[in-house]
């Protein structure tokens, strides 16, 4: 018997149950959370045995769940800050205990002021559960941890830091950092990366998370970022490959042990910008909003309410010229079904205004003033790609310029 097990069973002799750490099984708060383990959703009581062992060691651990990654995560420390996570990191890989522990990153709003470190009896602040996008699935691999008597399967977001002699981005883990410094909010959002000498794309990945930068094979090496989240400027930084520790005397970049942090400082829209709603999806034939589209939608209405002096234009598109049966919204409001839907008769004018005025009605179900916005139908008449083109499904889309801020 491993001394795991016997600290798992001297849980059970002193009455150390999973109740007494229940108050941790919440949402996680936004943050930094120096993690050492992963579970799933259904394996809980795994995430509380090991936590009640990290305690009987001495550890501050503690445990709570993900929404977006839908797992529960056991963690030593929370911080409001990366540096200080990442370099608590690789002070807790140095011990020994734990060498492949990671920071997992939830994003939203931080709140201050918070400690750095989490004491046993305290929790970062809890925030209710909000509708998630759906996300691809993403390449784990395992976090070496002591063995249970269940059969278990732990995640985690990065492979083991290994230190070289001479680092390039091709054995260099980065971590790219999205954040409105603003009002301290981490941001989800994607991150293209371009091969700069042929302008062309290489791979587009998460922000907030860690990778090894592919190697663009060019004659300069030089890599273009493009950071894209909804209601936010793209921000472009640019990297040499051959080259990493000379890029960290850029304001963007700092080097955190073996780790190359890229940071994003986003930026909300201004006056003129106008942001694609790409992860808000209609039925077919239908001013209705498939129920994935929520995710989008939650990003546009914190938009709204976090500048009272927003005002926008609602530009609805759709794929060519098409006139039939259209489905809206029926005496319920159903935003997100085609249960109750009212079946008429239209153009594809009138589809994509009533596409724009659905978004609109779902804003002013939750709050915002129907003065803020106005709507403008364009139809089939400015498609991205060609209404025959395998991309012809982003033809369909709603866009939302800034009209005032």
């Amino acid at each position: 018997m491993n001394n795991f097990t016997k600290l798992v069973l001297l849980c059970g002799l002193l009455g150390i149950s999973g109740q007494s750490l229940s108050q941790n099984s919440r949402e996680l708060a936004p943050g930094y959370y120096v993690v050492v383990g992963a579970y799933a959703k259904t394996r809980e009581n795994v995430a509380q045995n090991y936590v009640e062992v990290l305690r009987l060691k001495g550890r501050q651990a503690m445990y709570g769940f993900n929404s977006k990654r839908n797992l529960y995560f056991v963690y030593l420390k929370y911080f409001n800050t990366l540096k200080d996570a990442l370099h608590e990191m690789k002070e807790t890989r140095k011990q020994g205990e734990f060498p492949d522990a990671w920071v997992r990153v939830v994003s939203g709003d931080i709140k201050h002021p918070l400690p750095s470190v989490v004491k046993e009896q305290e929790t970062p602040p809890q925030e209710p559960a909000v509708a998630i996008k759906p996300e691809p699935p993403a390449i784990e691999s395992p976090v070496v941890q002591p063995s249970v008597q269940q059969p278990e399967i732990v995640v985690t977001e990065n492979p083991t830091i290994v230190q070289h002699a001479v680092m390039t981005l091709g054995n260099t883990e980065v971590f790219l950092s999205l954040y409105n410094a603003r009002n301290n909010r981490i941001v989800d959002g994607q991150v293209s990366v371009v091969d700069t000498d042929r302008a062309r794309l290489i791979t587009s990945v998460k922000g907030n998370e860690y990778l090894v930068l592919p190697d663009p094979k060019s004659k300069s090496g030089q890599l273009t970022l493009i950071c894209e989240a909804f209601g936010y400027r793209k921000i472009q930084q640019e990297i040499n490959y051959p080259l990493p520790l000379a890029d960290t005397v850029k304001s963007y970049i700092d080097l955190m042990g073996t780790t190359l942090v890229i940071n994003f400082d986003l930026v909300r829209y201004q006056k003129g910008d106008i942001g694609t709603l790409y992860n808000v999806y209609f039925y077919n034939d239908a001013a209705l909003m498939l129920p994935e589209s929520k995710y989008e939608l939650n990003s546009l209405l914190q938009l709204m309410n976090e500048n009272s002096r927003y005002r926008i234009r609602l530009h609805g598109h759709t794929n060519g010229n098409y006139t039939g049966k259209i489905f809206t919204t029926g005496p319920e409001k159903n935003f997100f079904s085609l249960e109750g839907a009212k079946q008429g008769m239209g153009t594809a004018k009138d589809l994509s205004r009533n596409r724009a005025e659905v978004i609109k009605e779902f804003l002013v179900s939750s709050g915002i003033e129907p003065s803020r916005m106005e709507i403008k139908a364009w139809g089939g008449k400015r498609p991205i790609f060609d209404k025959n083109s395998a991309n012809a499904k982003k033809n369909v889309r709603v866009e939302v310029e800034i009209l005032e801020e």
